[in-house]
């Protein structure tokens, strides 16, 4: 465990913190459900070891913060982080926060400058849940990079999509997690686009593949509902349910799209798993940390993230 001593004033928010959490989030419940959660946590790399860090700081993510993305995360069974760094310090501490119950497993760093150093990491919760033995980074067949055709993608993924199956029980599922690269206009990221969801189709398509319960779920630096960049992402039959689709990602702007949580669907419009979808959303965090400190959301959000976490939950009743 890590050594420090929380405020009274900040373990007052922290509680309302946790209240706040019991109202929006459901309660994990043995046998009866699965909360899965994806979270662009923004550059979580290093970390200030100090309870509150200073405007001298750098980074500015101090325990403080810790303490908030920890209680946040606990309420999941298992989560997809994006823009996890190359240096892993907060990530390791954040661990010791979680508890001894807790294990992740992660990418190592993706090379070049289009990949920023960053990592693709799931934690879970080992009471619920395990791994089951697949965990693959997806490579793109030379021949159909050589493929001359409109939106196709002409070289790797800039951050390499991961996937990593994950057993409740009896019931098996593949959580598939990437960060779109953005570009420099939203017509840059349509080939990874259509890319990831012709592959996940193909994938779930395919009776010998390793399990079809697969969910895919990240950073795809969707602008808009219903603009082309969502258009390309739901292509090839990729179901977001109705209320996931509604609720906001960005903590700066309400009509961005950015994260996902989704699968398969058949021409008849049914979702293609095994286990059954009961709701989802986000969870606001900004209006319920760092009361006691002056801090923009800007400064939050390199502290906590730009980006509300998203969960979806679903029953794992037969």
């Amino acid at each position: 465990m890590l050594q420090y001593e929380i405020p009274e004033i900040a373990l007052q928010e922290l509680n309302r913190l946790e209240d706040a959490l019991d109202q929006r989030i459901p309660a994990k419940i043995v046998d009866r459900n699965l909360i899965i959660a994806t979270w662009n946590l923004r550059a979580f790399g290093d970390v200030t070891r100090k309870w509150n860090s200073d405007k001298t700081d750098s980074p500015r993510r101090d325990y403080h913060s810790l303490e908030i993305i920890a209680r946040i995360i606990r309420r999941f069974d298992v989560i997809a982080l994006q823009e996890v760094k190359a240096n892993i310090r907060a990530l390791r501490d954040m661990l010791k926060i979680l508890g001894e119950e807790w294990s992740f497993i992660l990418t190592d760093v993706t090379a070049g400058d289009a990949g920023n150093g960053e990592r693709m990491a799931y934690l879970f919760d080992t009471r619920r849940i395990k791994l089951s033995g697949l965990a693959s980074e997806l490579v793109v067949p030379q021949e159909e990079l050589d493929t001359i055709a409109p939106d196709a993608l002409t070289k790797q993924f800039a951050r390499t999509p991961y996937a990593v199956s994950f057993r409740s029980k009896d019931t098996t599922f593949i959580l598939v997690t990437l960060h779109i690269l953005y570009g420099s206009s939203a017509k840059d990221r349509i080939p990874e686009l259509k890319a990831i969801a012709d592959w996940m189709a193909h994938w779930a398509a395919n009776v010998n593949s390793y399990d079809q319960n697969l969910i895919a779920l990240g950073d795809f630096n969707v602008e808009k509902r219903g603009d082309l960049l969502h258009q390309t992402f739901i292509s090839s039959g990729l179901f977001i349910p109705p209320d996931l689709a509604e609720v906001t990602r960005s903590i700066f702007d309400s009509s961005k799209f950015y994260d996902h949580i989704a699968w398969f669907s058949n021409r008849k419009g049914v979702p293609e798993l095994s286990m059954r979808y009961l709701r989802g959303g986000n969870f606001d965090f900004l209006p319920f940390v760092f009361k006691s400190r002056e801090l923009t959301p800007q400064q939050m959000s390199w502290m906590i993230s730009d980006h509300y976490p998203l969960w979806a939950e679903f029953s794992m009743r037969k």
